[in-house]
């Protein structure tokens, strides 16, 4: 029985698509989760006092695992592991455990200090918050700081899993991540209150590492404390990691401090902000983030063995998919976003002032999703080809501009009314409470165009002009996503009359038989203009993806 678990975890898989295919198939599994983890927040607490304590608790953790965590990111170490792997399985391992020590030691260090400084960061970070939630804030971020220290281990572990294309367990951790989150909602919230809600979270960070450790120990390389570091591998790994740190953290900087103009706001304004964005980073998790991570090692190998003209092949096979799926997604969740909200939240506290303005955020979110996913697969092309400075002057850049777009956008909204009252009109929000809050999603979205802009004129500069097919894909989808939105559109007006929108299976039986008819549209459209990647992704579902055959590690290269 061990086993069959072993070499189902240690299955490989080869081929931009199958890999891909399968890391978005776990992707959408952990999102399903993910969403019924935010269902259960949502009917549980409702758009208020507790869930912005909640998501706020969470920012100084994520600066630290992006400031810290990243330092043993997967797209900076594999390149380093497929050099070790090649030469000598005992000089990897001693990498890894010298990575590992220096790590851990760093992580927990700056994670003392943190701790002691909580309260004061936290009254400086969410001076909206009262006396009450700020002791809430304090006790629930303490106990998440152990989060990035169990995280950026798995990652380090994760590191190992790719490079020998391990793409099953990768896949399966966030799974088991959001498993741990959910215990803490039904199980460790009624005995603990709001910090069992830090207890689940911890819990699903273990069972993220747990996941990774079978492959680790079947290949030999389960790292273990180092006696003796190699301080100028650590150093290099230290330095070429910089660059991406700084950038990961001049985004979480930005997230910081839209969290903390919304602290500002109305109640509820933090959660409505997460919930929102959290339902935007499923499409997002499952396209964006399947295709670049499954591209990375292929990219980074054809990279070190100087095959530009593959390496490009490559990039623009995952642009052109990357465009094909989200820009119809991106039409169908602007017309279908009220239907979206009310199905997955609106239940017990999430009320419909809550499913309106959640609904108008995740629209002004999910207008970015190109550029995100994008910037995804452009940053890790840059990675790949040893650059990580240029995405880090971007993503800094860019971030910068974020917070300015927000501070305006916030002002202006506050003291002109015609730009108020237009943006109400347009979601459909009028003469609801707290409608500033849509401003910051939005500053986002604007921000992460800019990002994408300039990644992709410097791509252009660096590694050549992108040919005509991204440009045909980009005009199909567009006509797919209008034909989907538009039929989708007519068609919520049809079953308006038909179900009863009072219900959740009536809201649910309108949004889905609406999509399902927009898709076939769209689909048929696609099919009438000859659309290209529409043939390449049934050419690769025909290759049984999930059950793809072994390919021995040593024959392997990335």
């Amino acid at each position: 029985m061990v086993n069959k678990v072993l070499n189902i975890l240690s299955r490989e898989f080869n081929g931009l698509h199958q890999a891909a295919f399968l890391l978005g198939s776990f992707a959408l599994l952990s999102q399903v989760l993910a969403l019924l983890r935010d269902r259960l927040f949502a009917y549980s607490f409702g758009a208020g006092a507790t869930l912005d304590v909640y998501y706020a608790a969470f920012r100084i953790p994520d600066l630290l695992f992006a400031g810290v965590a990243s330092l043993v990111s997967v797209t900076v170490l594999i390149p380093f592991l497929v050099k070790k792997i090649k030469g000598d399985t005992a000089e990897a391992h001693k990498f890894l455990s010298d990575i590992f020590t220096s790590f851990l030691s760093f992580i927990v260090v700056v994670s003392i200090i943190l701790f002691f400084l909580i309260p004061w960061l936290s009254g400086l970070l969410f001076p909206g918050f009262s006396s009450e939630k700020q002791s809430l804030l304090i006790a629930l971020t303490r106990i998440l700081l152990l989060s990035p220290i169990i995280l950026g281990i798995s990652n380090l572990f994760g590191s190992v899993t790719q490079t020998f294309r391990k793409f099953f367990v990768y896949a399966l951790s966030p799974v088991f991540y959001n498993i741990g989150i959910i215990l803490g909602i039904l199980f460790l919230y009624p005995i603990f209150g709001i910090l069992g809600l830090g207890y689940g979270v911890v819990l699903g960070a273990v069972f993220h590492l747990l996941i990774q450790i079978p492959i680790l120990v079947k290949e030999k390389l389960l790292p273990r404390f180092s006696l003796h570091i190699d301080i100028g591998m650590v150093k290099r790994v230290a330095t070429l990691s910089l660059p991406r740190t700084v950038g990961l953290s001049a985004n979480h900087i930005a997230l910081l401090v839209l969290v903390s103009f919304a602290s500002m706001m109305k109640e509820g304004s933090i959660a409505i902000f997460n919930l929102s964005f959290n339902l935007q980073s499923v499409p997002l998790s499952i396209i964006g983030v399947s295709y670049s991570v499954a591209a990375f090692p292929t990219l980074a190998r054809l990279f070190s063995g100087n095959e530009m003209e593959k390496f490009m092949k490559n990039i623009i096979i995952a642009m052109r998919h990357i465009i094909f799926w989200s820009v119809p997604i991106l039409g169908l969740f602007i017309v279908l976003r009220a239907q979206i909200v009310r199905t997955i939240l609106g239940s017990g506290k999430f009320d419909w002032s809550d499913t309106m303005i959640t609904a108008a955020a995740l629209a002004l979110f999910a207008v970015s999703l190109v550029a995100q996913a994008l910037v995804l697969l452009l940053v890790r092309g840059y990675y790949a080809a040893g650059n990580t400075k240029k995405p880090l002057f971007v993503n800094v850049f860019s971030s910068i501009f974020i917070l300015i777009f927000a501070y305006l956008l916030v002002n202006f909204f506050e003291y002109s009314v015609f730009f108020k009252n237009f943006i109400e009109a347009l979601f459909r929000v009028e003469g609801l409470d707290g409608t500033v809050v849509l401003m910051l999603p939005l500053a986002y979205s604007i921000g992460m165009f800019i990002n994408a802009g300039l990644l992709l004129f410097l791509f252009k500069k660096d590694f050549g002009k992108l040919p005509a097919p991204v440009e045909l894909t980009f005009r199909h989808s567009f006509y797919g996503a209008v034909t989907m939105g538009f039929v989708a559109y007519q068609f919520l007006q049809v079953f308006d009359d038909v179900f009863n929108l009072n219900t959740f299976l009536g809201i649910f039986a309108q949004g889905f038989f609406s999509g399902v008819l927009g898709i076939i549209a769209g689909v048929v459209m696609l099919k009438v203009l000859g659309n290209k990647e529409v043939k390449e992704i049934t050419r690769a579902l025909h290759t049984k993806f999930w059950k793809a055959h072994p390919v021995a590690p040593e024959t392997e290269e990335l």
